[in-house]
């Protein structure tokens, strides 16, 4: 039996029929989920399934066409604040030569910080790079980690802004198995501090070991809910099958309604 989508009138992220056009496509549509506060969310989808297009939505870098997208009750562009985002790896530019330092210390500039390296900023960036285990490196070029480790700098840097929420894009993406556990490891400590947590991964193994919740994508929501129990065989197929009559009634400016809203 499919897992059906039921929307809350509380919590943390709801989205009630989320819409989201890039000119003549239609990157999500009729999105409806609940999201509550500290929980582990896996957000899985083929590519081009709107993974990254949910988060963008999230963090207000592009508009909602249709239906709504609520941040502890406010519009993206008024919750920025509520959000640390680390986008996919290959969307940053890596030609500038910063310190661990530096980088993490960039998370500051959001509380409208002027000295972001004083004595009471150094702190927070010490502290965040002590919750990920790379105090060490604090000095280092970020040009010389591993993978895995830039991945938890990005994390210490979303740390140091307090966010609520944290926004991880394929956190594991070119990571190998020991430091895709060593980053669990970090998320889960993150998580009992009252975060919540939302992660976009092309990996579905394990999915019900490692997250509380699942959402699964395919331009509109597929399923949501317990990790151990979404992944059904029909879901799997809505997900990652060919399923294009589904849209047939929407399109940019009508989203499956005969009057076009």
């Amino acid at each position: 039996m499919k897992v059906k989508n039921k929307i809350k009138n509380k919590g943390l992220i709801v989205s009630d029929g989320c819409c989201v056009e890039y000119g003549d496509t239609l990157a999500l549509d009729n999105v409806t989920f609940t999201v509550n506060e500290g929980k582990l969310v896996a957000v899985v989808g083929p590519n081009g399934g709107g993974k990254s297009t949910l988060f963008n939505a999230m963090t207000g870098l592009v508009p909602i066409a249709n239906g709504s997208l609520k941040i502890k009750g406010l519009k993206p562009n008024k919750a920025k604040s509520l959000i640390g985002y680390i986008p996919q790896k290959n969307l940053i530019n890596w030609n500038f030569k910063l310190s661990v330092k530096q980088v993490v210390g960039m998370g500051l500039t959001k509380n409208n910080s002027f000295n972001p390296f004083s004595n009471k900023n150094n702190k927070i960036i010490e502290e965040a790079l002590n919750q990920v285990g790379l105090i060490e490196k604090i000095d280092d070029n970020i040009n010389q980690l591993s993978g895995g480790q830039l991945q938890r700098i990005f994390i210490a840097r979303t740390l140091t802004q307090g966010a609520d929420i944290l926004l991880l894009d394929e956190a594991f993406s070119a990571v190998d198995v020991g430091a895709q556990e060593d980053l669990m490891e970090i998320i889960n400590s993150i998580k009992l501090d009252g975060k919540t947590i939302l992660i976009a991964t092309h990996d579905i193994n394990n999915i019900e070991e490692k997250f509380d919740e699942v959402l699964c994508l395919n331009r509109h929501c597929c399923a949501y809910g317990d990790s151990s129990k979404v992944l059904t065989k029909e879901v799997m197929e809505e997900m990652y099958g060919s399923h294009n009559q589904m849209f047939n009634n929407h399109r940019p400016g009508n989203h499956g309604s005969k009057n076009g809203n």
